[in-house]
């Protein structure tokens, strides 16, 4: 009889250990993949559902980009890629600088400035002068109103994403005033498959204003356990930053990796910024904020379960409870937060109701085929 000796027992233990871990990871990257399989299908098949086709208008527009970088040139790329789509002449000017003499000689039927800030009053004025139209569409509003309000009165046509800054600009002067939100871009923002270790439970990306400090110092003492990722500036302000600090990242991120966090992410949380916070506004009339910031639509274009603070207009947008989940305090959104990781039907039911509004109705081509109708019929 042949004698077995402890090496090979040894051996024959190992084998059999890794045998079972080799099934059991088969096993699970089989349970894994037909689910995150099924969900993308599930999603994609929202997408094709909401999707369709909005009409060319046969009129020329110059898109004045800010040239302000990061973060706007994402916004620069979602509008000129929208239009594109919309006009059938673009003529995109990436310096504002160069936007009197390219007006001059391509002679659009309209010149489009994004943002406004930093476009000196001359620019839409000479502009103006040889009789062409000049739109600027305020992306920060009602943050900055000390200075578009002034800004506002070079341009025959003003658009704000802020509907409380609508009845501002008619006040100081302004003829043609309306309402657009910004949407979301699908070149950015549309569902995907994150990877593991792209994965967590709850995330929010955003900057450490001191609302939302003191918002957190109160809410995650009720996280213990979850995995939580915060990305943004300023996070040290936190209470318990020490304990938190292997959580947060401090940085930009791209509208893609940006999209990546909220795809791998179960929960999203977004909460606004106060229009009245003197530390970084320059409001100092105190316009209020209703309407809806533009991550919103980022969210739910991704695919993720989102919890937003109310703002007045957000219904409009959104059917709180069926389309997206609100919350007034940290401990209502604690609960929430508790209640959708522990029921994934009614998650994933609230976020394709989502992902098909935001599809149908949401994106710049959207928002920018209201603006030429509005300019051009």
């Amino acid at each position: 009889m042949m004698r077995v000796t402890a090496a090979a027992r040894k051996r024959a233990a190992r084998g059999r250990k890794y045998a079972g871990r080799y099934a059991a990871g088969r096993r699970d990257g089989w349970r894994d993949g037909w689910r995150d399989g099924y969900w993308m299908g599930l999603c994609e098949r929202t997408v094709r559902a909401a999707e369709t086709p909005l009409p060319v208008r046969d009129v020329h527009v110059m898109y004045v980009a800010t040239g302000k970088g990061f973060p706007y040139a994402p916004i620069d790329e979602a509008v000129a890629g929208s239009l594109s789509q919309l006009v059938t002449r673009l003529t995109v000017v990436g310096r504002k600088e160069e936007a009197v003499h390219t007006a001059e000689a391509v002679r659009p039927d309209a010149v489009l400035f994004l943002d406004g800030l930093h476009v000196p009053a001359e620019i839409p004025d000479r502009i103006r002068e040889l009789g062409i139209r000049t739109v600027v569409w305020f992306t920060d509003d009602p943050y900055y109103t000390d200075i578009t309000g002034p800004l506002a009165l070079h341009y025959d046509d003003v658009f704000t994403l802020e509907a409380n800054c609508v009845d501002f600009y008619r006040s100081a002067g302004c003829q043609r005033v309306w309402h657009l939100p910004l949407g979301f871009y699908p070149g950015h923002f549309r569902p995907q498959n994150a990877p593991a270790n792209m994965r967590c439970d709850v995330a929010f990306v955003g900057s450490a204003y001191w609302n939302r400090v003191a918002f957190f110092d109160r809410l995650l003492p009720h996280l213990e356990g979850r995995n939580i990722r915060i990305i943004g500036y300023w996070w040290e302000r936190l209470r318990d930053y020490g304990r938190m600090a292997s959580r947060i990242e401090g940085r930009w991120m791209t509208p893609q990796e940006t999209a990546l966090v909220y795809s791998g992410a179960k929960i999203v949380i977004n909460m606004h910024r106060e229009p009245d916070d003197s530390t970084f506004n320059s409001n100092s009339q105190g316009v209020g904020a209703v309407s809806p910031n533009p991550r919103t639509f980022e969210i739910a274009a991704s695919a993720s379960m989102q919890l937003t603070d109310v703002r007045g207009e957000l219904a409009a947008y959104y059917a709180p409870g069926r389309e997206v989940e609100t919350y007034a305090s940290p401990e209502e959104l604690a609960a929430k937060i508790n209640h959708y990781l522990a029921h994934e039907d009614e998650r994933r039911t609230i976020v394709l109701n989502g992902l098909y509004r935001t599809m149908r109705d949401h994106s710049y081509a959207r928002r920018l085929d209201l603006m030429l109708g509005t300019l051009f019929g």
